[in-house]
């Protein structure tokens, strides 16, 4: 990642007030900018896809689930993400029209640009947020998705589901996610994007 601040320092004010006028979307680390690159139609299938079962589901109760565009605030590690997925149930995320604090699950769709670090310092942030349940990295050159669920001492517990296990549940919501469901019309990336 280069950052596009040079040595100057933004206060996440600034950023959110820099970010509302842009054409590019940018994260926002400790103080400085990062572009992000657009996704591909993959990536993007497989995000809908999944953002519409959350919805489906949540439908009715006061979670609210939120695709591409809306940022995840870290407030320790001083960021802000922008996941593909995340889901908030709490009344306060509805103070902030672009950005949530209290998300119990961030889903992001893996990609060669961005896997090292969704599974890195990314990952490492978003364990800070105590709200957090559930991250989700989704594989978008297979059928594969691998989930870190937080149990009661704090730590994080790995699980892998391959398209023969034909399910996994996202336990932070109760929604059972068929593979055939997540990966409808979707065709997947076998080489570098160009």
């Amino acid at each position: 990642m280069v950052a596009l601040t040079d040595s100057q320092h933004l206060a996440p004010e600034e950023y959110l007030e820099l970010e509302v006028e842009s054409s590019t979307k940018h994260e926002y680390i400790d103080g400085k900018i990062y572009a992000i690159a657009g996704t591909t139609d993959t990536h993007n299938a497989i995000a809908l896809n999944l953002a519409i079962l959350i919805r489906n589901h949540l439908r009715g109760t006061n979670c609210r689930v939120y695709f591409a565009d809306i940022k995840a605030r870290l407030d320790r590690p001083n960021c802000f993400y922008y996941p593909d997925l995340l889901v908030t149930c709490d009344p306060q995320d509805r103070e902030t029209t672009t950005y949530k604090r209290c998300f119990k699950l961030i889903v992001e769709v893996l990609s060669e640009s961005t896997e090292a670090f969704d599974r890195g310092d990314k990952f490492n942030d978003y364990q800070t947020a105590d709200s957090l349940e559930e991250y989700v990295l989704v594989n978008s050159k297979q059928q594969r998705v691998e989930i870190f669920r937080r149990h009661s001492e704090g730590g994080w517990l790995f699980q892998i589901y391959h398209a023969s296990d034909t399910s996994f549940t996202l336990k932070s919501i109760d929604l059972k996610v068929d593979f055939a469901d997540l990966y409808d019309e979707v065709e997947f990336e076998t080489e570098s994007a160009s």
